[in-house]
């Protein structure tokens, strides 16, 4: 059911306060809780909760809508991760076992996250028409428009959609690459007309690519550091998956901003992914990526999916109170 509009209090706090955010340079998690915070997690400091409210139980439709420039290589690249979610006959380490993490989530009732993930009908806005400078209202905006489209408008889906604003490599929105690589939130029944739970990411290529494609490019701050290469041969959209894997998980564990995050505050909680930003593989944390696999290229990677292979970041596993991921080494 939508939520009453908003109210001039809560969008001046929407518009003062971080939402929900990620960047995967430098680990701001660390900070959080302390240079004591373990290589892979630490109980000790971790006060993972939930809030009662609903997660994302029925099988989930990712609604991507591709605003700007995006070439059919790009969407090919990030359909594939998507659909790779579901793909359970992947060979591991697969993204399939990755989101199994994700599936030990449950709501009041007991029901679990959904183990269904899969691409629904997109959106093209390539003529920027909301400008390309957004701010996170006027992201909203764009979501408005491909929901109430003329001509074939995504489906509203309160209950199972995730509605992903993917932005091309010329496209600026408030705090990109200073604060954040990609966020989630829920659309305001005041702007876009329901309340629907969406997340943005968007392409660094250009504007920053050592913070938000790491670690496939380099903060230019940090001398002596050098970039791995990318899976994929693109190293927007290769540093795009790991933030859109993130965002996906947060949202399906938190879409309402009520359910599983850790702090008091839900207007800046710490989610399932927060907990793990940076960590790919075992030994992660703080600065270090932990350890990762190489191709045949020397490309670096993960997890495979569907004909391809990604570089995807650990999330919190809620049973062993620490972060994991399907290439751990004690697997």
């Amino acid at each position: 059911m939508p939520t009453p509009p908003i109210t001039a209090a809560l969008l001046l706090l929407f518009l003062t306060a971080p939402v929900i955010s990620w960047r995967p340079w430098p680990n701001s998690t660390a900070s959080i809780f302390g240079a004591s915070k373990k290589f892979e997690g630490s109980s000790e400091f971790v006060k993972l909760q939930y809030h009662m409210g609903p997660v994302l139980t029925a099988n989930i439709t990712v609604y991507p809508i591709w605003y700007g420039k995006w070439r059919s290589s790009q969407k090919r690249i990030i359909r594939d991760f998507i659909n790779s979610i579901s793909a359970a006959d992947s060979k591991p380490p697969s993204v399939a076992a990755w989101w199994r993490t994700v599936t030990l989530y449950t709501d009041q009732t007991g029901a679990n996250i959904s183990s269904a993930v899969r691409v629904g009908a997109e959106k093209n806005d390539r003529l920027y028409s909301h400008g390309k400078s957004l701010t996170r209202l006027s992201a909203q905006s764009v979501i408005k428009s491909a929901v109430s489209a003329a001509t074939r408008p995504l489906p509203v889906n309160p209950r199972s959609g995730v509605y992903l604003l993917l932005t091309s490599d010329d496209v600026y929105l408030d705090n990109f690459c200073t604060d954040i690589c990609g966020f989630h939130y829920f659309t305001f029944p005041s702007i876009v007309g329901y309340t629907l739970p969406y997340a943005w990411v968007g392409n660094s290529a250009k504007l920053c690519p050592g913070v938000c494609a790491y670690p496939f490019s380099v903060p230019k701050f940090i001398p002596n550091l050098t970039a791995v290469k990318s899976p994929n041969g693109d190293v927007g959209v290769d540093g795009m998956i790991s933030v859109i894997a993130h965002e996906i998980a947060e949202v399906s564990t938190n879409p309402l901003v009520n359910a599983w995050y850790a702090g008091g505050d839900p207007v800046t909680p710490v989610e399932i992914a927060d907990l793990c930003e940076g960590i790919y593989g075992t030994g992660g944390g703080g600065s270090y990526t932990g350890q990762m696999m190489n191709d045949r290229d020397g490309a670096t990677y993960n997890m495979n999916g569907i004909r391809r292979r990604f570089l995807v970041q650990w999330v919190w596993n809620k049973l062993l109170n620490y972060c994991t991921g399907p290439n751990a080494l004690d697997q």
